[in-house]
């Protein structure tokens, strides 16, 4: 596995097989759409409770690619069965990995699970969340070359009566080519998550600029901050069709760490 260096083009997705057909089936929601077939938009939805009120409201999130570090059994290694995957805080490698701890500034995850059906007004309790990213230097545990014995940055919730996860994280760094962001997968049930079968949504998560300015601008984020300055969410390969309903909702500082939160309908 290559290093993510500053000059590199970072192979951020899986590749034209695996996302052609993902733009297919955006396409054919086009035209659909066009055609004045009724179909539900393709977006997140959010509100101050974490779900919306009303079903007008109320749209799928985004299908995006798992891209090349998935962890999931579908490229290489599978976490997912690992004994001590299911944990809040997922800062430290668990089980037989090398025990590393990822390091950064601060950053708490809430993800709010709901139900497209229903108008997005009922949480999906009993579900679970994946949630996986690359460290402060843009490198993924398992993976790349110096983190293939760590897994950490990685780690599955079971979702409470509100539809809710909460992971305990870094702020991820931004590496070539890719918008920060945080990849997750939702499961119909922790048991399905654990064996790493039926995948309800994979999608990724986008932070927004400010933020990622402010904790770049801190020590250990210096590649970071040139990666970023070619980038943007309107060019991001994943984010530039539309990342209103995926980009995360923030607050905090650098100096007590932040929160991002965003709600999921699936």
């Amino acid at each position: 596995m290559r290093r993510h260096g500053d000059d590199e083009v970072h192979e951020h997705e899986r590749g034209l097989s695996h996302d052609l057909p993902v733009l297919a089936r955006r396409r054919m929601i086009r035209l659909l759409a066009g055609a004045g077939v009724a179909l539900v938009p393709v977006a997140g939805c959010t509100s101050e409770e974490g779900s919306s009120s009303s079903a007008a409201d109320c749209a799928i999130v985004p299908e995006e690619t798992a891209g090349p570090y998935p962890g999931d059994g579908s490229n290489g290694v599978n976490v997912l069965k690992e004994s001590g995957v299911v944990r809040g805080d997922i800062t430290r490698s668990f089980g037989d990995a090398a025990g590393g701890t990822a390091e950064g500034v601060p950053l708490t995850l809430t993800l709010t699970v709901v139900d497209a059906g229903s108008g997005c007004g009922t949480p999906r309790e009993g579900a679970a969340v994946y949630v996986w990213h690359c460290d402060r230097e843009g490198g993924y545990s398992l993976y790349t070359e110096g983190l293939t014995d760590e897994n950490y940055l990685r780690g599955v919730q079971e979702t409470d009566e509100k539809g809710r996860v909460t992971f305990t994280s870094v702020f991820p760094g931004c590496y070539p080519g890719r918008w920060p962001h945080v990849h997750f997968e939702v499961y119909g049930s922790l048991r399905d998550a654990t064996n790493a079968t039926a995948i309800t949504s994979t999608s990724q998560l986008a932070l927004p600029k400010e933020v990622c300015d402010a904790v770049y601008a801190t020590e250990g984020y210096e590649r970071s901050v040139t990666n970023l300055g070619r980038l943007s969410l309107e060019s991001d390969s994943v984010f530039r069709d539309g990342y209103g309903q995926q980009l995360a909702a923030v607050t905090g500082s650098v100096e007590e760490g932040y929160g991002a939160s965003l709600t999921v309908a699936v």
